[in-house]
Parts: C-alpha cells; sequence; structure tokens
C-alpha cells in the first residue's frame, strides 16, 4: 500500500480505475472530479487487465446510463460516477441493469436532491432514492473507506454478478483531504476473480452464439423471474465480507458488512451510515459506556449480519438517517432498522429514529451528545442540528460541549483570491513531508467568485475523525478585511491564539477599523494580531491580485508545525508544478513573491479598550449574511416553505470584494453609456436629473452632475455602485473617450469622495425618464437593470446580456433558467439578483418548464380574451377592443389593466393580473442546450409558439469546472478532452434553422451593441420560436491577461472569423451577416490569446498543428455556409 494525501474524489477513483474497461462519464454539478481524475490518468495507469481505460463523455446521466447498460450487455466492465440529480436520471436504467444481473459500480458522491430549491451539498437523498432498483450499496464513512471499500464493490460486483452503488458523503468525505493508505494494482490482480469475468463476458450479446435479451414479458412468467433472483440477493452479503477479509489482510483494517465501535457492553447505541460516523467514533472514545453500528452493506440489508454486531447489552437504539423522506412513518435506514430488530424472541430494544445533516449541515460532538442524552428518554422522529420550534422535534445541544484533539487552522478567503489552492497546498505539504495525520475541508458558499470561502484545517499525531468544522483553531486567517465588519470571524480562536489579517491598511487605521467585538475578543484570548499587504507584494511581484502563494507561506511561517525553511524548497518545487503552463515569468514571480514575505508580515499592537455591543440581527437575510444561518428557527421559514424568496436582495449585500473600482471623471464623459453597457454586473449605471431633481439634490450630487448634452434643464450623472463592483476593469477598457472618464481608483478612496453615497442616492431618488429609445445603447442603459450585482465572476461573459435583457423588458419578463452558472448567479440565497419572476427546475428540462410558463400564460390569456369578445357591449367595449387589438403590446395591455371597470366584468378579477402581455425568457448555458436539454429545445422550437430561448455559449462546461461540452472547438484542451477535442462544435444555429419559422441569430458583446439590442426586439416582437446565441467569454478560456480582456477577446472572435454574427428573420425568410469581412489571418493570434488552446502545442505537440488548421478550415466552412444564406433572395 502507499500513504498519500488526497481527497474522497480521488481515493475511490484510484481503486474504481483498476477495475474499469469502460468509463461512461458526464460532468458532475458541482465539480466532484472522479470522471476526471480517470480521464486524466487513463493513458498513464492500467488497469487489472494490463489495458488502458477508454472515457467516453455522453450529453447527460440518463445517456451515460444508457451508454453502461449498452457496454455490460457488451461484455466490458463498465463504471460511471455521479451524484443527485443525475443518479436520478439515470434510475430507469439502474433498474434495467440490475434485472439483467450486470456487474458494474457507480461511485455516488451522496447529495442533496432539487426539492423546494437545489443545494449542492451532501447527504443521502440521492441513495435512498435509488435502494429499490435492485443495485447493491455499500456506503464509505471517510476518504480511506472510500479507497478501500470501492475495491471491495468492484470485486463484490463481478463475483456476484450484480450492479452495486459505491457512496460516499458529497463534500464532507468527497472534498475532504486525508492522510490515507492507498491500495496498489499488485495487490488487487491477487483477489480479483478472473474465471466470473470471464463468464460475465459469455453472456454478452455475440452474434456467434445468438440470444435475445430485453423481451416482452406476460403476467404468467414475469413475477417468477422476479422471485428467481432470491438467492443471488441472499448471497451477497458473504460475497461482500469474503471481500472485505480480503481488503482487511492488505489493508490491516476490520471491514465487515456492519461494524461496531464502542464498549462491548453498552446500553446505548447509535445506528449510522456515512460520515457522521467518524465524529461519533470521535465521541466514543472521549465517552468510553457509548456504541456505534456503522453501516456499510446498506443493500441487500442483511437482518443476520446487523444482529451479530448488537451487544447483549444494549437496550436503546437510534437510527440517524441524513434525509427527509416527507409523510413516510420513518426514514428508510430507521424502518430498516426497526424491522430487522423487531419481534425478536431473546431481545426487545426501545428504537427511535432522527434526522440529522441534511444538506451538509454540521454535525458535531455536541450533536452526538445530544442524542445519547435523549436515549434515556428516547423520543422518536427527532431532529438534530437545527431548532425545530414548530413541530418541537429537535434536541436541545450543549454548545460548549467541544473536543479538540488537533491543531485546528481556520483560514477565511473569497471565491476565486486562491485562498482553497492555498489550504490544499498546506495540508499536502505537511501531510508528505511529516509523520503528522492531515484533514483539510472546504466550505463554499454558491457563488461563482467573490463569495466566502472557509478552509477547516486539523493536524495530529493520531488519526483524524473530526467530520465537521473547526470548533478551536490556534491559528485564524482573513484575506478581506470587510469580512471584520460583516461577521465573527475570530469568536472560535482558542487563548494565546494567532490571527493573520490580509489588508492594505496600516496599523493605525487597522486599530481604528477592528470591531469592538473583535478588539473584545483579541484581549480576552491574548492573541498575538498580524497583517500583511499581500495584494501590494502581489502587484510588486507582478501577480496582480493573486495571493495563495504568498499567504501559504506567511501561514506556514507562523504556524510552526514544521521547520519553514525546510519547507521553502518543497513549495517552490509546488509552485514550478502547479505554474509550469503558465509561463516561466508566472514561476519566477511566485517564487520572487514568497522570499519577500517577512518583509511585509508583521505583528502589530492593538487598542486594549472597546465597548460591548450587542447587535440583533432582524431579518433571514442579515442571519445568513451574517453566517448565522444555522441558528434560524423553523418558523422563520413557515412563509416560504415552498422554496420562494424575496427579489433583489443581493442590493443589501455590499461585498466590497474589489480593493480598485472605476472612478468617473465628468469633464471627460461623453455620455455614451457603452460603460453601463458592458458592465456584468450592473454596477454602472447613468441617472438624468431634471431641474427639480437636481435643485432638491444634496451638494454632493450637483458637484458630479454635468449638463446633459443636447438636453435643456436636464443633467447628466453616472452612478457607480463601488461596494457591488468587482474591479474587473471592463468599463475602463470600454470608455471611448480621447480622455478616458473612468479610471481605476482604491476603493477606501472612492468611499471617502462620497462614491457609493451618490449612487444610492440616484438608485432611490431619480426616476426613469423615456426620452430616448430604449433600443439604442444610450437609452437602453438609463432603464434600471433588473439583474443587480450577480455572484458571477470579475468580467463574466454572460451576465451583461442577461442584464440587458432586463432593461429592455423586465416590466414583464419571465426567466426560466437552465441549471448552471447563469442559475447559481442568479438563485443563490441569500443574494437573489433578480427583481422580476424567475425560477430554476432542472438542468436538463428547462425548454420544457419554459413551455410549460408559456402555455399556463396563453390559457389564461385566452380564458380573458373570450371574456372580452363576450362583453363587447359594455362599459368596458373601447378598452376590451383596444386589448384584442393589441393582445401582445405590453404597454397597452398594461394600461389598460389599469383602467378596467372590474366592477363591470367581474369575471376577470381573478385573472386580471394576466391582462398586461408577458414575456417568457428560456435561458442556459451550452450545456444545457447543446447537451442534456437539446432535445427539448428542439421540442418547443418545432411547436411554433412565441417562446423565446437565450443561450449563454462559454463552449465548456463552466459551471462544473470545464468539461467539454459539444459546443466546445475542435483541438480545445477541456476536462474529457484533455488532449484536444477531436470532434467539431455542433452548429446549433444550422439546426434551429432546418425550422423555416424559427428566428436565429447569434450576438457577441464585444462586436457590435447595436446587433444585439436589435436582435433582441425582432426576437420578442416575432410571434414565433426565437433562439439567441450569446458568445460568452469565461474564465475557463485561460484569457491571456485575465477576464479584463474578455469584451476584446469577443469582438476578436468576430473579426477573425471564429463566431459568425447574424441574424435570421422568418417575416422575411432572410438570413443577414451582421459581421461581413472577417480576417481569417487573425485566427491563429486569437487562438493563442487562449490557454484552452495554445496549451495544446504542450499537451499535444504532435496533433497540435493538425487539429487547430482543423478548428480554423471548420470556422471557415461555417461562416461560408451563412454567407451562402444571406446571398439567397427571397
Amino acid at each position: 500500500m502507499k500513504t498519500l494525501t488526497i481527497d474522497g474524489n480521488e481515493a475511490s477513483s484510484m481503486s474504481a480505475y483498476m477495475f474499469t474497461e469502460l468509463a461512461g462519464v458526464y460532468p458532475i454539478t458541482p465539480s466532484s472530479p472522479m470522471a476526471e481524475h480517470i480521464d486524466e490518468w487513463k493513458q498513464k495507469r492500467k488497469n487489472v487487465f494490463d489495458e488502458n481505460v477508454k472515457v467516453i463523455e455522453m450529453q447527460s446521466e440518463a445517456g451515460v446510463a444508457g451508454f453502461i447498460h449498452g457496454s455490460l450487455q457488451a461484455g466490458c466492465l463498465t463504471t460511471t460516477f455521479t451524484s443527485s440529480q443525475g443518479l436520478l436520471l439515470m434510475l430507469p436504467n439502474m433498474y434495467k441493469i440490475a434485472g439483467e444481473m450486470l456487474p458494474c459500480v457507480i461511485h455516488v458522491a451522496a447529495r442533496s436532491l432539487a426539492t423546494h430549491a437545489l443545494s449542492i451539498f451532501g447527504d443521502h437523498q440521492d441513495i435512498y432514492a435509488t435502494r429499490a432498483t435492485g443495485f447493491s450499496i455499500l456506503m464509505s464513512s471517510s476518504v480511506q473507506d472510500a479507497n478501500l471499500l470501492s475495491a471491495v464493490a468492484h470485486l463484490s460486483s463481478i463475483e456476484s454478478s450484480m450492479p452495486f452503488i459505491h457512496a460516499f458523503d458529497g463534500f464532507r468525505t468527497s472534498h475532504e483531504i486525508n492522510k490515507i493508505n492507498t491500495l496498489e494494482l499488485d495487490e488487487i490482480k491477487k483477489i480479483v476473480n478472473y474465471e466470473k469475468i470471464e463468464s460475465f463476458r459469455k453472456r454478452a450479446l455475440n452474434p456467434l452464439n445468438p440470444i435475445v435479451k430485453g423481451t416482452t414479458q406476460n403476467d404468467d412468467i414475469y413475477f417468477q423471474i422476479a422471485e428467481a433472483k432470491n438467492k443471488t440477493y441472499l448471497s451477497i452479503p458473504n460475497i461482500v465480507n469474503d471481500y472485505m477479509k480480503k481488503i482487511n489482510e492488505i489493508a490491516n483494517t476490520d471491514y465487515k458488512p456492519f461494524n461496531y465501535y464502542g464498549n462491548k457492553e453498552a446500553k446505548k447505541i447509535i445506528i449510522a451510515m456515512g460520515s457522521v460516523c467518524e465524529t461519533i467514533k470521535e465521541f466514543i472514545d472521549e465517552n468510553k459506556e457509548y456504541g456505534l453500528v456503522e453501516v456499510h452493506l446498506y443493500r441487500p440489508f442483511s437482518k443476520e449480519y446487523l444482529i451479530k454486531e448488537i451487544p447483549n447489552t444494549v437496550s436503546n437504539i437510534a437510527v440517524l438517517d441524513r434525509t427527509k423522506e416527507s409523510g413516510s412513518v420513518g426514514e428508510p435506514l430507521y424502518l430498516d432498522v426497526l424491522s430487522a430488530l423487531s419481534n425478536l424472541k431473546d431481545k426487545h430494544f426501545n428504537i427511535v429514529g432522527g434526522r440529522y445533516g441534511l444538506s451538509s449541515k454540521n454535525t458535531t460532538p455536541a450533536q452526538i451528545k445530544a442524542i445519547y442524552d435523549m436515549l434515556d428518554n428516547p423520543i422518536n422522529n427527532f431532529t438534530v442540528g437545527i431548532e425545530d420550534d414548530v413541530t418541537n422535534l429537535s434536541l436541545k445541544i450543549d454548545n460548549n460541549y467541544k473536543i479538540t484533539t488537533s491543531d485546528e487552522i481556520l483560514i477565511y478567503g473569497y471565491g476565486s483570491d486562491g485562498m482553497v489552492s492555498a489550504s490544499k497546498s498546506i495540508i499536502k505539504l505537511i501531510g508528505e513531508n511529516t509523520d503528522k495525520y492531515v484533514q483539510g475541508y472546504f466550505q463554499y458558499d454558491s457563488k461563482k467568485s467573490g463569495g466566502v470561502t472557509l478552509s477547516h484545517l486539523r493536524f495530529s499525531t493520531q488519526k483524524i475523525k473530526s467530520t465537521y468544522y473547526v470548533e478551536n483553531p490556534k491559528l485564524i486567517v482573513v484575506t478581506k478585511d470587510t469580512y471584520l465588519n460583516d461577521f465573527d470571524v475570530i469568536n472560535k480562536i482558542q487563548n494565546n491564539g494567532i490571527f493573520i489579517l490580509n489588508t492594505s491598511k496600516t496599523e493605525e487605521e487597522v486599530n481604528e477599523f477592528i470591531t469592538e467585538n473583535i478588539k473584545k475578543t483579541l484581549c480576552e484570548k491574548n492573541i498575538k494580531l498580524y497583517i500583511i499587504n499581500a495584494y501590494d507584494l502581489a502587484q510588486k511581484s507582478g501577480l496582480r491580485n493573486k495571493i495563495s502563494t504568498i499567504m501559504e507561506s506567511s501561514i506556514l511561517k507562523l504556524l510552526n508545525i514544521v521547520d519553514y525553511q525546510k519547507l521553502e524548497e518543497k513549495i517552490i518545487k509546488n509552485i514550478r508544478e502547479k505554474f509550469w503552463d503558465k509561463g516561466e515569468e508566472i514561476v519566477s514571480n511566485n517564487i520572487d513573491a514568497i522570499k519577500k514575505v517577512d518583509l511585509y508580515l508583521k505583528q502589530i499592537n492593538y487598542d486594549n479598550n472597546y465597548k460591548e455591543i450587542n447587535k440583533k440581527s432582524q431579518t433571514i437575510f442579515d442571519l445568513i449574511k451574517e453566517r448565522k444561518g444555522d441558528t434560524i428557527p423553523v418558523s422563520k421559514f413557515m412563509d416560504i416553505m415552498d422554496g420562494s424568496f424575496e427579489c433583489g436582495t443581493s442590493k443589501l449585500e455590499k461585498r466590497k470584494t474589489s480593493e480598485f473600482v472605476p472612478s468617473w471623471i465628468n469633464s471627460n464623459c461623453i455620455e455614451c453609456n457603452q460603460c453601463s453597457f458592458v458592465c456584468p454586473h450592473s454596477v454602472i449605471r447613468p441617472f438624468i436629473l431634471n431641474e427639480k431633481e437636481y435643485n432638491d439634490s444634496p451638494e454632493y450630487i450637483k458637484e458630479k452632475c454635468k449638463k446633459m448634452l443636447g438636453k435643456e434643464n436636464m443633467y447628466f450623472i453616472l452612478g457607480i455602485s463601488i461596494k457591488d463592483c468587482t474591479g474587473c476593469g471592463l468599463c475602463i477598457k470600454t470608455c471611448p473617450s480621447k480622455e478616458k472618464a473612468l479610471i481605476s481608483k482604491n476603493i477606501d478612496i472612492e468611499l471617502r469622495n462620497n462614491v457609493q453615497e451618490i449612487y444610492d442616492y440616484l438608485d432611490k431618488n431619480i426616476t426613469y425618464k423615456p426620452i430616448f429609445n430604449k433600443y439604442t445603447v444610450k437609452g437602453s442603459q438609463f432603464k434600471q437593470s433588473k439583474f443587480c450585482f450577480p455572484g458571477a465572476c470579475a468580467g463574466c461573459g454572460e451576465t451583461a446580456y442577461i442584464k440587458i435583457l432586463t432593461q429592455l423588458f423586465g416590466e414583464n419578463l419571465i426567466i426560466a433558467n437552465a441549471t448552471g452558472c447563469s442559475s447559481i448567479y442568479g438563485g443563490s440565497i441569500p443574494s437573489i439578483p433578480y427583481s422580476l419572476p424567475w425560477m430554476n427546475s432542472l438542468f436538463e428540462d428547462n425548454a420544457e418548464f419554459g413551455f410549460g410558463i408559456l402555455n399556463a400564460n396563453n390559457y389564461i390569456r385566452t380564458r380573458i380574451k373570450n371574456i372580452m369578445e363576450n362583453n363587447l357591449e359594455g362599459k368596458n367595449k373601447e378598452l376590451f377592443t383596444e386589448w384584442l387589438n393589441n393582445y401582445d403590446d405590453y404597454e397597452i395591455t398594461k394600461k389598460v389593466y389599469n383602467l378596467i371597470d372590474y366592477n363591470e366584468t367581474k369575471e376577470l378579477l381573478e385573472l386580471k393580473d394576466y391582462i398586461p402581455s408577458r414575456t417568457v425568457f428560456m435561458i442556459g448555458g451550452d450545456g444545457w442546450a447543446y447537451d442534456i436539454g437539446y432535445s427539448g429545445i428542439d421540442h418547443v422550437l418545432a411547436s411554433n409558439q412565441n417562446v423565446n430561448i437565450l443561450v449563454l455559449d462559454t463552449e465548456v462546461y463552466s459551471n462544473t469546472g470545464g468539461q467539454s461540452s459539444k459546443s466546445s472547438r475542435i483541438g480545445s484542451i477541456a476536462s474529457f478532452t484533455s488532449d484536444g477535442k477531436k470532434q467539431n462544435k455542433k452548429d446549433l444555429a444550422r439546426l434551429a434553422l432546418s425550422y423555416p419559422n424559427v428566428y436565429v441569430a447569434q450576438i457577441s458583446i464585444g462586436a457590435n451593441y447595436n446587433q444585439i439590442l436589435k436582435v433582441f426586439k425582432e426576437a420578442t416582437s416575432y410571434n414565433g420560436p426565437s433562439i439567441i446565441i450569446a458568445y460568452s467569454t469565461c474564465i475557463s478560456h485561460g484569457i491571456k491577461g485575465g477576464m479584463n480582456n474578455s469584451l476584446d477577446m469577443s469582438k476578436m472572435a468576430v473579426e477573425c472569423g471564429f463566431f459568425p454574427l447574424f441574424h435570421y428573420n422568418p417575416t422575411e425568410k432572410k438570413l443577414y451577416l451582421d459581421y461581413k469581412e472577417p480576417n481569417f489571418d487573425l485566427y491563429e493570434e486569437f487562438l493563442n490569446k487562449q490557454t484552452r488552446f495554445s496549451m495544446l502545442k504542450t499537451i499535444n505537440k504532435e496533433k497540435s498543428e493538425e487539429l487547430l488548421l482543423k478548428n480554423k478550415q471548420n470556422s471557415i466552412e461555417r461562416f461560408n455556409y451563412y454567407k451562402k444564406l444571406s446571398e439567397k433572395t427571397n
């Protein structure tokens, strides 16, 4: 065996690879890179047949399941990896695979299902949903288990010729890094039953030995054949146990289908499965009188193996389920245990069930203590970890109870600052260069960038079982000084601990800035406070805002677990391995930066005087923002139990994520509004003030106003919500003024200049004035966006399109949003950027979901139409006639809505909200439109109904970490095409054009602003289906110079012919090229400015020239195809 410091995803994948011939895969949301590991190793490692694994990416998880089914029936050992909704999509084929007795393993990072809301975090809902499929289910509790039991699942599947699920907790185990012992190929080869594999192949579809499968059976024999498998299922627990024994011999472990841990004479025990078992073991180590039965083999559920593990002394049992099965008398594991242990002749147990840990809810030793305490007076159907003040099922927790067996570190970062990567590097450096055990767990919110990240690190001389957040850190790091005002970052720190603050503030400014509560903690716990201006060091070292290696070195210097001088060489080696593909300059700059850390890192004194301040948070938004969401009781959610949430709450957040923000110079401004047009986060907005508004304004507004060009008695001012700015700089680059009207300044300077107050005043007090055509760049931007401050990456290539869409049609717009980046930055609680009706259903069904919304609206509006037609003689006659003649005109239908006398036509009262016309848009990325949701898009386009589709085409699965999609270009580097994609991009526009009644357009924001506005206007005005494909730059493209250059790249994509601009309007039966003469000589330069293409020359030198030439040829052919269409006359 080999000792490695890895996470659960990698641990499971390592064993899975050995048993796999074919891997059918689809990206897991969020990025759980089990399949990516298989793809990465396919050219480097061998399986038990001394062959490389072949990886096949499918269009959906349903497609994967079908692929696996076919591959198994053809005699190939086939594996996949999935989670949550993806596992649900596999269910139909899972019944088939089990019914046909085929050996395979599905590895699952167990996660929540989308019910009242999507949650990407971990519990057992998805696993329990499969329990009737006939798959055996083997559960791992730790990263170590994930490696060893993964092998048990494959070995048992081959032996029994039956399919298995191998599962472990999503995030808590899948993303936890731990120091473990891993199986080696030579060890596994000795215990594989190759004869069983041969028998499996002999049952495969074979022209030399023809056989028919998948038949239709009638009532005379179906039942009997279903029962014929009983003995097979009865044999599986023994098979699993036998292979556990063989793994035990290799790994010196003691696995059984059920494992007992604790006092052999315990009276009170818990039965559970998954990562919580590690926490329970840790509790038992400190409290010797208790016991635990750890469930590994959940299906088939073996009564015999369970009973064997329970001590005779046990009287009271609590069964823990990490799921909620509404309407049931109990959750699945509880019901299984109850059935197995009831009516025993010689034993009687008091058995109660309870729920814990849904959606990765933290489960602490204090909660385990509460469960054991409850068993003195057992309560059934309990919950733990929440305050249920409605049905009063929750247990009381003693939050002062803690177990500390490790040195703990807590690191606060923000999305994209690199602190999670730095934390992983620290864990691996210490794990691989000392004899210490290590653990790392990483806590995220749902923002794509700029959200809070917490790294929970532990180091110990003994095995670490603490599968919960750190509770007593000796060192806390905060990389964003604004967090000190947002929430209590150091309340958990231990006495005499160390606090490192990354800040541009001086010692004096820090003392003025830190809150009274933080001062109190610093003083009472005698904390050493260090500050470092890592951003300044990064800038001076040529790293821009990349601070991860600087902070990593700072932490290791102060941590003092191992001599820093001994580690520095290893750190430099890691830098070379991590950044080699970014060029020698980046490598050298990082090395130079860490050598200067001592010059920047310094301990400071702090003021010992503080005041007691008790801040009381009232709203759900405030509590979640302050990271107190765990404390909110159930009663607070009674009005939103269906998953509804307040619109526009992102305006309340004010994250202040960027050190540098745009500063407006009014004298240089030409009032073009282009800066606002391209702003991805709706941070910049122009305002027009009339004379009264100007006179009523405070002086700091008047000082910034300028007389408006060409408009008498009107004033122009640019509002910038700098606390919401992400610092992408696109507004500054876009400004066309000879002397730039926008320049970059430090946010603290601009705050002192009242820039945020200016925006807040304007946003609240200045009205919209429709004096410019809203379908012009200038006119559109005076309209308030109904999509403000999304949690997207700085410079995101998608969000500006959505913002513009809401400015044009926000008053009557309804959005159905496919799961993906756009649903995560568009609908993550508590920060909702939308101020209009928006909803996400699932990933695969968005077109159908939006189609349902459209048809429901149409149905009810048809009722309104019938009522009006039947009442044309009454008082409302003229209004009804006007409405009937302008059925789709929002302005007119809204006017009619306001003027109707509803007492005259009372039938309209319950339907009145449907009188104004509505525009429905279905929005999603290329993963949805080109792959998993394409069949739905095809169907709604064929319907000839007035559907509108906006495809945000990044040409990669952005949300899941950068996997190849059918939109990805030939030669592009991404997961599953790591040596360059071999297939051409799917031409979605061309497919849509096969329906002559569909409005089809391609747009690119850097290329032609006016074309975007024209396309949006025509698409919504056209009474029929429309699809708009928007070229969207993404951090996954690896744009040279970063997303600050994203507009340049979207412009160059059009100029070089990579992405043609056009629109086809069915009313004219004519396709128009909107950029007619691309310069294909620029093509290579365009590709070389993105690492998704430029890296091909390093990774696949032999094929790079051929693949990139095909890429260009494909674009030339594509452009010529559209050019030929444009030349056709009606």
